[in-house]
């Protein structure tokens, strides 16, 4: 009876903590949409640096003063050596989203944004020299499929946009993967990962702000109607990006790895028909199938990655030290895991 109870309350808490995930997450993509579209505010680097900002200053509030999560201590030589690299990569995926966001519709950008774990297995591929099982690659498959039709058929279709989008998954991915060696022996979770990385970021991107769109703020400032009202928005924009970092820390411990992969695809989903509804942006049913079957193979991707790493966690100890060719492919991409995500 007690674990009946326990159980349906563990289910309770995971959907509320997907739902106000969908709810932050969803927010800060169509606030940023209305500020580029609506607000006419066209400085995705300036919205960017206001974002690591608010961050910066959220995160620090939430470890020193909330005592929400213990504070990670990390070396100072680390914090150059491993920290600052990881910082600018960071920096380089949050503003090439708001720089497509800026040219391109919302659901164009997240379907785009569908394509990171074939960018990452192509880049561990190419790069790294690692390769994969064959239902890896097999569940690729749709995803670039969904990503080409999408693309193909795209009604707003602007090639500034989509580059930037497109090389925001290749810097999502690199992410990714020097995590796995820069930050090898820290457990960061998504509140210490802002506290380290977004002061770096807002170092690195508030100079080139000032430079390329510091004139056209100073303008749009004179020429605005509304100042006052759209800086609240603007500023508004950060603080729900920090909170979108704290309630992927809330799901990431309230989730399976299963449910959290289902959920981030549902939740592309949902950003697509929110914006829609406010934006009207026009959607071709063919743009529609092309989106839809880019999520879904994403779910099948997610899919997979959950059966490999079962199957390899059942395998006796001693079958995974041998040098059979099975044992020397390495099964499992880096991205896809509920850290990663983050």
């Amino acid at each position: 009876m007690e674990s009946a109870a326990g159980g349906g309350l563990g289910s309770m808490r995971a959907v509320l903590a997907i739902l106000q995930w969908w709810g932050f997450n969803v927010t800060v993509i169509i606030i940023n949409k209305w500020i580029f579209q609506k607000l006419d505010f066209k400085f995705p680097l300036t919205v960017s640096c206001v974002h690591f900002i608010c961050s910066s200053i959220g995160a620090y509030v939430a470890i020193h003063v909330l005592k929400a999560k213990p504070l990670i201590q990390v070396e100072p030589e680390d914090r150059w050596k491993r920290i600052f690299p990881m910082s600018f990569v960071f920096c380089m995926n949050i503003v090439l989203g708001n720089v497509s966001l800026r040219y391109i519709p919302v659901s164009f950008m997240q379907t785009i944004k569908s394509f990171t774990p074939a960018t990452t297995v192509i880049l561990q591929w190419l790069v790294w020299s690692k390769h994969f099982e064959w239902r890896i690659w097999a569940s690729l498959v749709p995803i670039v499929g969904g990503i080409l039709l999408t693309s193909m058929t795209e009604l707003s279709f602007n090639i500034f946009g989509f580059c930037a989008a497109m090389i925001g998954c290749l810097a999502t991915s690199t992410k990714t993967i020097l995590a796995e060696s820069l930050l090898h022996g820290y457990k960061f979770d998504s509140i210490n990962t802002v506290y380290y990385m977004a002061p770096f970021a807002t170092m690195i991107l508030a100079l080139p702000a000032m430079l390329l769109e510091g004139g056209g703020v100073i303008d749009w400032f004179y020429t605005h109607d509304s100042v006052f009202s759209s800086l609240i928005i603007i500023l508004g924009s950060g603080v729900l990006a920090f909170c979108l970092n704290f309630s992927i820390f809330y799901v990431i411990h309230s989730t399976t790895a299963v449910t959290f992969n289902v959920a981030g695809n549902l939740k592309v989903a949902v950003a697509v028909l929110v914006s829609w509804l406010i934006f009207r942006n026009p959607i071709s049913p063919m743009n529609a199938i092309g989106c839809a079957i880019t999520l879904v193979g994403c779910t099948f991707y997610g899919y997979v990655r959950h059966l490999i790493s079962q199957q390899q966690a059942a395998a006796p100890l001693g079958s995974q030290g041998t040098n059979s060719p099975r044992s020397r492919v390495e099964m499992l991409p880096l991205v896809g895991d509920k850290e990663d995500k983050v």
